[in-house]
């Protein structure tokens, strides 16, 4: 079933995001594949680093440990209340490092292996302000702008931090970028609002060869109806992060009117 949104479903960013972001990246893939045969592959690769995320707790793994339940004082040392206080398992977190894997798309050239393109969909720890997530992806992404390597970035998330760029960004909740080997340092950004379709976006190969078409709404309405979304997603939930007035309004008027067509 098809999403009642006509282009990213906002809810997807807090309940289903990992998922979604793994279900894309094999979404693209297939989508490219029969305009790039014969004379290039594109394949998932991944990245893996360790993050330290104690600064936000939604980023935790939490683990289970046996502590003191809150409000009860501990018993002194030798008390009898020592000798028959009974301890239940409350679930806490432990520090400790996350390890993190993020997947990436690169398309490569069939006989030579050469690296032509590289397609990255941002998590949101690429996006944490201070995180080591950050901190790697522009580090690599910096690589790959001094390389002789296409870059695409898709950031579908309302949140956290976006890219950097000299010259600020146009207005929007979702951007992507394409950044061609001729001209490594510019790129062609495309920004839409909350209530937009997604676009369709060129995807650079070797200079001299036809770029591919990468349809966004596609691929995601692929992805939504694959994964069965729409009895998913929890749509009585706050919308996290949280809307502006307008789209909060656009929102519930959205879902108000699927709810009259059931």
């Amino acid at each position: 079933m098809p999403s009642v949104f006509p282009g990213m479903d906002p809810f997807i960013e807090s309940d289903e995001w990992e998922d979604f972001h793994a279900n894309i990246i094999s979404e693209i893939q297939t989508a490219l594949v029969p305009s790039l045969r014969p004379d290039y592959l594109v394949r998932s690769e991944r990245r893996v680093y360790v993050e330290h995320p104690f600064d936000d707790p939604q980023l935790i793994k939490p683990d289970l440990t046996v502590v003191r339940p809150a409000g009860r004082r501990n018993p002194r040392r030798g008390s009898s209340a020592s000798a028959t206080a009974v301890l239940e398992p409350v679930e806490c977190t432990l520090p400790g490092p996350v390890e993190v894997r993020e997947k990436y798309l690169v398309i490569r050239k069939l006989h030579s292996a050469e690296v032509v393109t590289v397609i990255e969909v941002l998590s949101p720890s690429n996006k944490r302000v201070g995180g080591e997530g950050r901190d790697e992806y522009l580090s690599k992404r910096e690589e790959v702008l001094q390389s002789r390597t296409n870059l695409v970035e898709l950031d579908l998330l309302r949140g956290g931090v976006r890219l950097p760029t000299v010259e600020p960004l146009p207005v929007g909740d979702y951007y992507a970028f394409v950044c061609r080997v001729r001209r490594r340092q510019h790129a062609d950004v495309y920004a839409w609002p909350l209530p937009h379709r997604l676009p369709t976006i060129p995807i650079p190969l070797s200079p001299g060869d036809r770029e591919a078409s990468l349809d966004l709404q596609a691929v995601f309405d692929s992805v939504y109806d694959r994964a069965g979304y729409d009895y998913s997603l929890d749509y009585r939930q706050p919308i996290q992060p949280p809307l502006d007035k307008a789209d909060a309004k656009w929102v519930r008027e959205v879902l108000k009117a699927q709810r009259r067509k059931v």
